[in-house]
């Protein structure tokens, strides 16, 4: 079995992120960057199930700049097999990673396709869906259990209501949840390693997709500061001050 794994580059997840001035986007400059956590998750799920010998290869493909690179380093430290940057130097909406990830498949001939749930800079929650229907593959959201059996794949999804267990025919596109694997750490002795493993470069044209937004940001604003919350010296002050000042009694 061959997996392929979407691994997108984001700002560090413990970085606070500022607005331009001029709010034309994210101040990105000087911020450190790493692997979309949900993504690394879904790399880990990869790597595992070439440990437990049911994968053959793990390819990890990411969209973005040169930068992106190291997000594919890490994951080759974790254990993958290769690499695939498909450089753009501007941001790629999800129809445009479907597309994308849709003609590497084409090449590649995976019998999975893993992804995070969603990538924590836009939270659009989209590409996965995309790329199962681009695909007309089966697909498996918010998995928190992947199982392995006779060509076909019980996945323990995480809904509104609880856990939802499906069945699902391979080849499939299954999107990673946050309790599915805890990712590990990579050895020095493995970081060492993955400056060997390949990694190959593409652009979109190579594989003939459009990838022009069609979407404009018109501003981009931070929230506005938390109000200082207040003590109350009775528990009927607090009455009071909820049916005058919050209006909620």
């Amino acid at each position: 079995m061959k997996i392929i794994v979407a691994a997108k580059m984001v700002t560090d997840p413990n970085i606070k992120v500022r607005a331009l001035s001029d709010g034309s986007g994210p101040d990105l400059a000087s911020v450190k960057m790493a692997m979309n956590p949900f993504d690394e998750i879904a790399v880990e799920e990869a790597v595992r199930l070439k440990e437990a010998g049911i994968a053959t290869e793990v390819v990890v493909v990411s969209i973005g700049p040169a930068k992106a690179t190291e997000t594919l380093r890490t994951a080759l430290a974790m254990g993958a097999d290769r690499g695939l940057l498909i450089r753009a130097d501007q941001p790629v909406e999800p129809l445009a990673v479907a597309k994308l990830l849709k003609a590497v498949v084409a090449k590649e001939s995976p019998d999975l396709v893993l992804t995070g749930k969603q990538a924590i800079d836009d939270d659009s929650n989209q590409t996965g869906q995309m790329l199962a229907a681009l695909l007309g593959w089966g697909q498996a959201t918010f998995a928190s259990k992947v199982t392995v059996a006779d060509g076909a794949l019980q996945v323990t999804r995480e809904v509104d209501g609880g856990l939802q267990t499906i069945s699902v025919r391979l080849p499939a596109v299954v999107t990673a949840d946050l309790r599915l694997k805890e990712p590990r750490y990579a050895s020095l002795p493995n970081i060492m390693k993955a400056k060997k493993k390949p990694i190959t470069e593409k652009t979109p044209e190579d594989y003939a997709v459009n990838v022009a937004p069609r979407l404009t940001v018109i501003r981009v604003e931070e929230p506005p500061a938390r109000q200082a919350g207040i003590k109350v010296a009775t528990v009927q002050e607090l009455f009071q001050r909820l049916h005058s000042e919050a209006g909620v009694l």
